[in-house]
C-alpha cells in the first residue's frame, strides 16, 4: 500500500504531493513499483497535527483521487479519513477502500456508513485523537489491550454488517517507542483474531530516533522492520518507498517453505 499524503503537514512528506502533477508522478511511480493500493489521505494524523474542517478534507481528496483514477482507471484507492463523510464522498468518487486510524471510535455513523457503501475497513487502533494520543500511553500490557480493542470493535463491526475487515496496531499512535516494538515483537499474536494485519512503520519516529536520524533516513531501518512485520504474520505494508517494500514481500515469500 503506498501512501500518498494530499497534506501541508505530514511527518515525511507533507507538501510534496499536494498539486495534481506531483499526485500523478507519485501514483505513476508506485503502481510502476508494484503497489497494490494507493492510500490517499488528506487530515495529517501525525502527533499534535493541525485539526481542519471536514470541507478541507474533502476539498483536499476529491480532486487527488478523482485525477488518479481519470489516469489510472485500475487502480485501487484507499481512503485515509476516520470521518464517515468524507469516506463517503471518497468512495462515491472511486476509492474502493476505507482506512480508518481511529477504528470506528471517533465517528460512530464510520460503521454504518462502510456497511452502506459495501466496501473493505481497515480498523486501526488508536486512543484519542492526533492532538492528544501521546498523552495516552499509559497500557498494563499495550498487547493484551490490543487485542481487547480489536476483539471489541470487530464484534461491534460486523454486527453493523461489515464482512472484510483488515487490522493495523496502530504503530505509534497513542503508544511510545517502547511500546511499539514490543507491539512489532508479538505482532504473531494478533493472529489469533483471524483477520489480515497491516503493519504500517514506514519512517516512523520509533525508526528514526531510535536510530538518532532523521524520518529521510530512516528507509533502511523501515525496510528491517517491514521484513520483521512480514515474519509475524502482516499480509499488507503501508509503505512510503513501494519497490524497497516489495523486494522485503518476494524475499520474505522465498522463506515461506522454510518457516
Amino acid at each position: 500500500m503506498g501512501i500518498i499524503n494530499v497534506t501541508p503537514d505530514s511527518f515525511y512528506d507533507g507538501g510534496k504531493t499536494t498539486e495534481k502533477d506531483s499526485i500523478l508522478k507519485q501514483a505513476e511511480h508506485m503502481l510502476a513499483e508494484g503497489a497494490t493500493f494507493l492510500d490517499v489521505g488528506g487530515y495529517s494524523s501525525r502527533p499534535n497535527a493541525k485539526d481542519i474542517s471536514e470541507k478541507e478534507e474533502v476539498n483536499r481528496i476529491l480532486p487527488a483521487i478523482e485525477n488518479i483514477l481519470r489516469k489510472f482507471p485500475k487502480a485501487l484507492i484507499s481512503i485515509d479519513t476516520f470521518r464517515s463523510q468524507v469516506a463517503k464522498r471518497a468512495v462515491e468518487a472511486g476509492a474502493c477502500m476505507v482506512n480508518d486510524i481511529s477504528g470506528g471510535t471517533l465517528d460512530p455513523a464510520m460503521f454504518s456508513t462502510v456497511v452502506d457503501m459495501q466496501v473493505p475497513y481497515i480498523l486501526m487502533h488508536m486512543r484519542g485523537t492526533p492532538q492528544t494520543m501521546t498523552l495516552q500511553t499509559d497500557y498494563g500490557d499495550v498487547t493484551k489491550e490490543v487485542i481487547y480493542f480489536f476483539s471489541e470493535q470487530i464484534a461491534k463491526a460486523r454486527q453493523t454488517g461489515i464482512n472484510d475487515i483488515i487490522i493495523d496496531p496502530g504503530f505509534g499512535f497513542a503508544k511510545t517507542r517502547k511500546q511499539s516494538f514490543e507491539l512489532l515483537q508479538k505482532l504473531d499474536l494478533l493472529g489469533q483474531l483471524d483477520i489480515p494485519i497491516l503493519a504500517g512503520v514506514s519512517r516512523k519516529s520509533m525508526i528514526y530516533k531510535t536510530l538518532n536520524v532523521s524520518a529521510k533516513e530512516a528507509l533502511n531501518g523501515t525496510t528491517v522492520l517491514n521484513t520483521l512485520a512480514l515474519q509475524k504474520g502482516a499480509s499488507i505494508l503501508r509503505v512510503h518507498d513501494v519497490k524497497e517494500a516489495m523486494e522485503c514481500i518476494k524475499l520474505t515469500e522465498m522463506l515461506n517453505p522454510y518457516l
